[in-house]
């Protein structure tokens, strides 16, 4: 059987290509693709059932991140603009929308809490960072986060289908993505 090129050659082609993807005007954050792809590992591999939670999950955390964003952005100095009052109230945010996400992870659709996690502090991470093509606009910067996780698992599904040897005709236990990436 011939093989391709390691799976550490391909994984690293890969993530070269992030560099693409971050440098153009629309200003995306290409490391919110590995938190996606390290997510898809850690959560079992790319394999079907295991991409799809993630999907579900990580825009899932950031609407939870966008949701905080928001009121902040609208509420934050309700209770005062000095220290005090603007962490409390930011304190008060957290602690209800971060109940709220948790008790959303006991769904079965968003059950990889996470999974959940991971898009919750890309969405943080984007906006605060000032990416996306209108950096002071969280929306923007929502589409941009949930884009960009997508990528991971995509990512970690290549790295693995990439590295596979050539002629590999797949096996019973290959799960949902026969002849597709697998994890030995």
């Amino acid at each position: 059987m011939l093989h391709k090129l390691p799976h550490e050659v391909i994984a690293s082609i890969l993530a070269a290509t992030t560099a693409y993807i971050g440098s153009t005007a629309l200003h995306l954050p290409p490391w919110a693709i590995f938190i996606g792809w390290a997510g898809t590992y850690l959560a079992g591999g790319p394999k079907l059932p295991v991409m799809k939670k993630l999907w579900a999950a990580m825009p899932a955390g950031s609407t939870f991140a966008l949701i905080i964003i928001l009121v902040m952005q609208y509420w934050g100095t309700a209770l005062g603009s000095g220290y005090w009052g603007s962490s409390t109230m930011q304190a008060l945010v957290i602690l209800v929308v971060n109940t709220a996400l948790m008790y959303t992870g006991r769904t079965k659709l968003f059950g990889l809490i996470p999974g959940m996690f991971f898009g919750f502090a890309s969405m943080f991470a984007t906006f605060y960072g000032g990416f996306g093509w209108d950096a002071s606009n969280p929306f923007v910067a929502w589409i941009s986060v949930i884009a960009m996780n997508a990528l991971g698992p995509v990512y970690a599904w290549l790295a693995e289908w990439l590295a596979m040897p050539l002629g590999h005709v797949g096996r019973e236990d290959d799960g949902d993505l026969r002849d597709a990436a697998r994890m030995d």
